[in-house]
Parts: structure tokens; C-alpha cells; sequence
């Protein structure tokens, strides 16, 4: 369900706006996302698992909070961030 170090660092370098960068909101939206799609697959075996359910909840409405951040400062880093993710809007 969670991510290892290995594939969290390859995101970071993967998405970072600059070098060392871990916090930006392209970052976070990207590890999120890997978070998200683990757990949507662990739904497909364990369809009655409600309380990591809850937790799937969470982590959707946080990457849409931060995709609303992008959106209002930046239109273009938003849509290459969707189109980089493959996530719908």
C-alpha cells in the first residue's frame, strides 16, 4: 500500500521544479497519486477494507486541494501536471 523510499526519490527527482526540491506541490501531487493507485488496487482483493477506504478519501480530496493551488497560480503547470500524471479533470 505505501510506497518505498526508492520509488518516492525517483519522484521527487522526476517532478522537482529544481534540484533538492521535495515540497513542491507537483512533487507532493505526484507522490499522492502513486499513493492513490497502490491503494485502488489493493481495493480491487480487498473490496471491504472501509477504514484504508477512509484514508483513500483523505488523500484524494488533499491532491485535489493541491491541484487547486497549482491551477490558481499557474494554468500551464496545472494542465502539464494532470497530462504528466494521467489524472482526468
Amino acid at each position: 500500500m505505501s510506497i518505498t523510499a526508492e520509488r518516492k526519490s525517483e519522484l521527487m527527482t522526476e517532478h522537482a521544479t529544481k534540484k533538492g526540491d521535495t515540497g513542491s506541490p507537483e512533487v507532493q501531487v505526484a507522490i499522492l497519486t502513486e499513493r492513490i493507485r497502490n491503494l485502488t488496487e489493493h481495493f480491487r482483493t480487498h473490496n471491504k477494507d472501509n477504514h484504508s477506504r477512509r484514508g483513500l478519501l483523505k488523500m484524494v480530496s488533499q491532491r485535489r486541494r493541491l491541484l487547486d493551488y497549482v491551477k490558481s497560480k499557474n494554468e500551464n503547470r496545472y494542465q502539464d501536471l494532470i497530462k504528466k500524471l494521467g489524472i482526468r479533470r
